[in-house]
């Protein structure tokens, strides 16, 4: 995605002094662009999923009876999703270690990305999009969601999502949803505004629609509403009648409105509440029964929090905010995956990921899913 030049950067968000969201992105064509990357070839096997690191010794050949287990009686593939939020790609080293080395990862197909650099000096000035892509052997799409405008070193400033795929992408667009946060007027400051990216894959010879969604956390249940709407309606005018859909990301469904510092502090203060925010959520996050009113489930079913949100005082607020929303598909396995560095076990000796002191590689943990494609073109 092309670069624009620091003092443009800053000069396009002077205007929101003055000028919307709305017309100051329209100034800037990245923000329209779902950069398409087929770089890979198509995977080919019932094993194609797993990454050559994870490989302890060539696989042989399946019996009938394994490759019915895998393919299912009637012939069909399972996919293997993946949601995971990156924390902006700063440990991109170890995440890539992570993905390739950890046993509860394996296999994966398609990566649901949220919170990836281009540009940035937080995270080395790197794309960290397409160094992942590269390093794993994937084709994937960007879409720009920020650009960062407080550091003025920023080569680019970019900061978007990503969908990751071992299939060909046939085509793919953005979706910008309703604003419902003005974040140049935050301490972050940026010019920009959550978004989607919805792609067609081409699985196998049937095309698969899938979604990487980023909602709002500046905002409460309402304001997440309207986003998922947003896109749960672009996805019935992009994707083919009676295609399978999956949708992924980071929801943000706290249970409370993310610029609520005392609704943070009662809860905090309460076991009650913060029970809420694990056993409670479709009561107050309202995009998670309207996902279901399009006819989609939502995974993954279990309790697992997948964020944890750090506290003043230490520790942190367990969330349920990373989902995974699949219509004309039949879940099966799903597992939530911690990315603290104590269950990272698994590193190989010398790894970046052996080597990291920090205490998480993301402050979010990862959703991953097994589903067979019922439907679909």
């Amino acid at each position: 995605m092309k670069a624009i030049p620091t003092e443009e950067r800053q000069r396009l968000g002077s205007l929101l002094e003055h000028a919307s969201q709305e017309e100051v992105m329209a100034m800037i064509p990245q923000f329209e662009e779902a950069e398409i990357h087929n770089i890979a070839a198509a995977p080919a096997g019932p094993d194609a999923g797993r990454h050559p690191a994870a490989e302890g010794a060539p696989a042989a050949q399946p019996s009938a009876a394994a490759a019915e287990q895998e393919n299912g009686p009637d012939g069909t593939s399972p996919l293997r999703l993946l949601v995971f939020n990156m924390e902006r790609g700063v440990h991109i080293e170890e995440i890539v270690d992570f993905l390739t080395s950890c046993p509860d990862v394996q296999p994966f197909d398609v990566i649901l990305a949220n919170e990836l650099d281009d540009g940035c000096v937080r995270s080395g000035g790197k794309d960290t999009t397409k160094e992942l892509a590269e390093k794993l052997g994937l084709n994937y799409v960007y879409g720009l969601e920020f650009i960062e405008l407080v550091n003025r070193e920023d080569p680019k400033g970019f900061h978007g999502n990503a969908i990751f795929s071992r299939f060909p992408i046939r085509r793919a667009r953005v979706v910008r949803m309703p604003e419902q946060n003005n974040w140049y007027f935050d301490r972050q400051r940026r010019i920009g505004g959550r978004l989607a990216i919805l792609a067609e894959l081409e699985v196998n010879g049937r095309g698969v629609g899938v979604v990487t969604v980023h909602l709002e956390n500046r905002t409460d249940g309402p304001g997440r509403y309207a986003q998922l709407h947003s896109v749960l309606e672009a996805a019935e005018a992009f994707f083919p009648a009676g295609m399978p859909v999956a949708i992924g990301g980071d929801l943000n469904t706290n249970t409370f409105d993310g610029r609520d510092v005392s609704a943070i502090r009662r809860i905090v203060d309460s076991p009650e509440l913060q029970q809420r925010c694990l056993d409670d959520v479709e009561t107050w996050e309202e995009c998670l029964p309207d996902a279901r009113r399009y006819g989609y489930e939502v995974l993954p079913d279990g309790l697992t929090p997948t964020r944890r949100k750090p506290l003043p005082e230490g520790g942190w607020l367990s969330l349920r905010l990373d989902w995974l929303l699949v219509r004309g598909m039949t879940p099966g396995a799903q597992r939530v995956i911690s990315t603290r560095t104590e269950d990272c076990g698994f590193a190989p000796e010398g790894s970046a990921l052996a080597k990291y002191e920090g205490e998480e590689l993301s402050d979010h943990n990862a959703v991953w899913a097994e589903v067979r494609l019922t439907t679909g073109k």
